[in-house]
C-alpha cells in the first residue's frame, strides 16, 4: 500500500469538490469553513443564551434581542433587518412577537412607525450572556493567541465578499 501523500498535497477543504473544480478553489474552501462556523456559532448563541437563563430562543431571536439591546435606543422593524442582512421581515417580525412575550423586548412607537427597544429583563440577560461569553468562549479564544487585529481584518473581508454573495443573489434572481 503507498503512503498517503502529505496533508499539504490534498487540496484544499471544500464540501463538494464539483464546487472547487473552478477558477477559484479557495471560495469553496471559504464557504465550507464559513458553514461549518456559521453551525458551531448558531449552537454556541443558543447554547450561551441558555446558560444566561432564557432557553428555548432560536439563533435569529438571539441575534435580534442583541441588536434591540444595542446602543440602548428604540429599534425599527427595518432597521433591524437592514442591520442583520435580512430580507425577510416576518422572520425578524416573528422574533419581536415572541421576544415581547417573553418579556425581553417591549413596543413603543416613534411618531407612526412602531419600535421596540428591551426591557429591563432584556438588558439583564444580554448582560448575563455576555458574562457567560466572556467566561467561556472570550477566554479560550485568547487562549489561542490569535491577533485581535488578524480577526479584525478576517471580520472585514468577510463583510466585504457578504457584498459580493448579496450581489451575485440579485443577479440569480434575474435569471
Amino acid at each position: 500500500m503507498p503512503p498517503a501523500p502529505p496533508l499539504d498535497e490534498l487540496g484544499p477543504i471544500v464540501s463538494s469538490g464539483h464546487l472547487a473544480s473552478g477558477a477559484l478553489p479557495a471560495l469553496s474552501e471559504f464557504e465550507f469553513a464559513l458553514s461549518m462556523t456559521v453551525h458551531a456559532f448558531h449552537r454556541w448563541m443558543v447554547r450561551c443564551m441558555a446558560a444566561a437563563g432564557v432557553p428555548d430562543l432560536s439563533p435569529l431571536d438571539v441575534l435580534v434581542l442583541h441588536n434591540v439591546n444595542h446602543r440602548g435606543k428604540p429599534k425599527r422593524l427595518a432597521d433591524i433587518c437592514l442591520v442583520l442582512n435580512i430580507e425577510d421581515t416576518h422572520i425578524v417580525n416573528y422574533s419581536l412577537k415572541k421576544l415581547e412575550r417573553l418579556k425581553l423586548i417591549k413596543g413603543g412607537r416613534k411618531g407612526k412607525e412602531k419600535t421596540v427597544e428591551v426591557t429591563p429583563a432584556g438588558g439583564e440577560t444580554c448582560q448575563r450572556y455576555a458574562q457567560v461569553r466572556e467566561q467561556l468562549l472570550v477566554k479560550s479564544v485568547c487562549a489561542t493567541g490569535i491577533d485581535p487585529a488578524r480577526l479584525s481584518e478576517i471580520a472585514a473581508a468577510m463583510r466585504t465578499l457578504s457584498g459580493q454573495y448579496d450581489q451575485a443573489a440579485r443577479a440569480a434572481a434575474s435569471l
